[in-house]
């Protein structure tokens, strides 16, 4: 069955990739590139607050001590060191990454979790295996909404909790003109100075254009609908931190 092109996190971004068919290569390679220099990326572009932020986050979600977690496109692994400090056992985390680069950096940083490559739309686990599922900034990377949303819901046992954490625009003209001078101006050139790498600073390039084309929020909860999730519910943190959460029904 095709998916619904309603879906596509964004459009197919030119002259980045021609075809959405491109896409996954395309982002492949960026992130293998970059890979090296992500964290000191993270750290200092978000004035070392992430960590924090991604434990409370996941706190609000519903994860707690002795879950089994699966973290999506989990990069570096910063998301999943979040979850595992909060369930206690690392080796109950599962991390999933379509980039061979940036799962030999999250398996150097968390060796006692899982370490699995695949991506989001098709997820290389038998289903209902898992308490919780997150996903950390990495919402615009997907194919498509609908069909990752359906194979975060597979995964998921029943009573299974979901966050999915973004970086939206925020509402009004002045706020959106400082995340346009931010993530468009600013990131890119910190960037490159603090990694010396101009591979980091196309990343940051790029990943303004997928925030800045991103489809709305109310998307992203109907997608979690049509997925079969119950209570798909959108939190807003500092105008333009987006938390995701939705339920598995329990049978």
């Amino acid at each position: 069955m095709n998916p619904d092109h309603r879906f596509a996190p964004h459009p197919v971004l030119a002259p980045h990739y021609a075809s959405s068919v491109e896409k996954q290569a395309f982002l492949r390679q960026v992130f293998d590139q970059s890979a090296p220099y992500y964290e000191r990326v993270a750290g200092w572009g978000f004035f070392g607050t992430g960590d924090w932020y991604r434990r409370r986050a996941l706190v609000r979600a519903g994860l707690a001590p002795g879950m089994a977690v699966v973290d999506i496109a989990a990069g570096t692994g910063l998301t999943a060191r979040a979850a595992a400090h909060i369930v206690g056992d690392p080796a109950r985390i599962a991390c999933v990454e379509p980039s061979p680069g940036m799962l030999r950096e999250s398996a150097r940083r968390l060796p006692a979790a899982q370490h699995i490559l695949g991506t989001a739309d098709a997820v290389p686990l038998a289903g209902g295996g898992f308490d919780f599922l997150s996903m950390g900034f990495a919402l615009r990377h997907v194919e498509n909404l609908a069909t990752a949303f359906g194979e975060f819901y597979r995964v998921l046992k029943p009573g299974g909790r979901l966050l999915i954490m973004d970086i939206t625009k925020p509402d009004g003209r002045i706020a959106q003109t400082w995340v346009r001078l931010y993530f468009r101006d600013f990131m890119p050139r910190f960037t490159q100075l603090v990694t010396g790498s101009r591979e980091a600073r196309y990343l940051m390039e790029y990943y303004w254009e997928t925030l800045d084309s991103m489809v709305e929020p109310a998307r992203v909860l109907e997608a979690l609908a049509l997925a079969g999730f119950e209570r798909p519910h959108r939190h807003v943190e500092a105008r333009i931190f987006s938390e995701y959460t939705a339920l598995k029904a329990a049978r």
